[in-house]
């Protein structure tokens, strides 16, 4: 069955492998039973998680924008519907 218990540095491991479902069952439990003997492992879980939530909003955020029109082509757009409107 291996260890129980896990170094810090093999709690990182796992912790990132967790945030993208890598981490097996085991894994997981090696990592909470890790938890509850070393708070920093645990805050640093927290905010690797938060970071990874940021980041991925940030990321979506950037593939949103990619999506817009630049304030130049707005402005040709605006003169070609003005365009339009007096034909009408």
């Amino acid at each position: 069955m291996g260890k129980i218990k896990i170094t810090c540095e093999e709690a990182t491991t796992i912790c990132s492998k967790a945030q993208y479902g890598e981490a097996t069952f085991l894994e997981k439990i090696k990592l909470n039973l890790h938890f509850m003997y070393c708070k920093v492992c645990k805050v640093f879980s927290k905010q690797n998680s938060k970071l990874s939530t940021m980041c991925c909003m940030v990321k979506k955020q950037r593939e949103l924008s990619k999506c817009c029109l630049s304030e130049e082509d707005k402005a040709k757009l605006k003169q070609q519907i003005k365009e339009l409107e007096k034909t009408l």
